[in-house]
């Protein structure tokens, strides 16, 4: 502190001249007491000096370019001399700082207290979202790495949901964390969660899920056909019934978004096998009658498909009364498919409103699957004179008659 000095006026000039040196003597700066720190040195004076400067320079502790001093403890100009008392004098030195972004690294000297204050001095704006590690408020003691990426603006598509926000994040993964919307499960993202985010901020999240769908499914039985000789012929008995079989399918289903998008067979486990049904096919002849007044015995009867035909109308374009067995066509000749012909040629049928009748002739052929829909063993064409042509079209009964041959065709089994 200086003291305020105020000189009296004075008659005699001895007088006066005792009173000029004891008021000079008073007013002269009484001695500050000032603590200065430099790093892990402290050290204390008394000193009557009021600039900062002289101080500093008195005490041997002179700071660099980038080095700042603070005046208890308040960063402070060297020109300052309203110091108080008692004083604090600090010395922060500068250390090295390696600063890292996106656009490259860049080493500076700094002496600001913390990581924040370096970079707002380095002219780097803090904002939201910014990724900084060390943390803004870290205190800087030692030289120190310091990582920047400035946050930009992320848009995520999700189902009906746009999400916008800033961030740093270096992956798409650590992006949508970020976003409070993370990858769980068999989620995903393009680009991919292990990418860098894309250049235009757009990232598309895709919520996946799976479950399993369990079904059961019928196993339809086969049939086994076993000929019995104490069985009339066409007659059927069965010996086993069949028994469906049941197994268990699991589907997997997949649903993006929350809808589906795919099914897939995961497995099938046979819970029960299917029991072949037997049957056994009698092939024993027994001749009976026709019934009504109608005097034949037979020994088959089926139902077959009948179509007519008459010498000028067998669809061979003219008229023909010729036939496979040597007979003229009309009334009496029917004809069958010419797969079967040589077994069935000669035997006579009767057929309810067509009457008896000898297998002579043959025609049919694909042409009989295709028109009528019917297979080619199960056709017969009635034949008819020229002019009298009865439309009989449709499934009839055909009894074999007497005598039955030495061996049943296969087809008719």
């Amino acid at each position: 502190m200086t003291a305020l000095c105020i000189i009296p006026a004075m008659k005699h000039p001895c007088r006066l001249a005792c009173a000029f040196l004891f008021f000079t003597a008073a007013c002269q700066p009484l001695p500050s007491s000032v603590t200065l720190i430099d790093r892990d040195q402290v050290q204390r004076i008394e000193t009557s000096e009021t600039a900062l400067s002289t101080i500093l320079e008195q005490a041997g502790m002179v700071p660099g370019s980038n080095d700042r001093v603070l005046v208890n403890g308040v960063q402070a100009v060297l020109d300052r001399s309203d110091i108080a008392n008692p004083l604090t004098l600090q010395i922060r030195r500068a250390v090295p700082l390696t600063l890292i972004t996106p656009e490259g690294e860049r080493k500076i000297e700094t002496s600001a207290q913390t990581v924040g204050q370096a970079l707002a001095e380095a002219g780097l704006t803090l904002t939201q979202g910014d990724l900084l590690d060390p943390p803004a408020g870290t205190p800087i003691t030692q030289a120190l790495t310091v990582t920047f990426a400035p946050a930009r603006d992320l848009t995520v598509f999700s189902a009906d949901q746009v999400i916008t926000f800033r961030s740093a994040a270096q992956t798409v993964g650590e992006a949508l964390a970020e976003a409070g919307l993370p990858l769980m499960g068999l989620d995903t993202s393009s680009p991919p969660e292990s990418e860098a985010p894309p250049p235009d901020g757009q990232i598309r999240l895709v919520r996946v899920y799976e479950t399993f769908e369990v079904t059961l499914e019928s196993i339809p039985f086969e049939e086994e056909v076993t000929y019995s000789p104490d069985l009339p012929l066409g007659q059927k008995e069965t010996t086993q019934p069949g028994v469906e079989g049941i197994a268990m399918i699991r589907e997997r289903i997949r649903y993006e978004d929350g809808k589906e998008v795919s099914r897939s067979a995961e497995d099938k486990v046979i819970m029960r096998e299917p029991q072949t049904r037997l049957v056994q096919s009698g092939e024993k002849i027994v001749l009976v009658p026709v019934g009504g007044n109608i005097p034949y015995e037979y020994w088959y009867a089926t139902e077959m498909f009948a179509s007519v035909y008459s010498p000028c109308n067998s669809g061979t374009g003219g008229c023909s009364y010729g036939t496979a067995s040597g007979a003229p066509a009309g009334q009496g000749i029917v004809a069958v498919d010419y797969s079967i012909y040589s077994y069935l040629a000669g035997m006579r049928v009767y057929i309810p409103g067509y009457g008896t009748a000898t297998i002579g002739d043959t025609g049919g052929g694909p042409i009989i699957e295709e028109v009528f829909g019917v297979p080619r063993t199960r056709w017969i064409d009635l034949g008819f004179n020229e002019g009298e042509m009865r439309d009989m079209t449709g499934w009839v009964t055909v009894y074999f008659l007497a005598p039955a041959p030495a061996e049943v065709p296969y087809f008719l089994k």
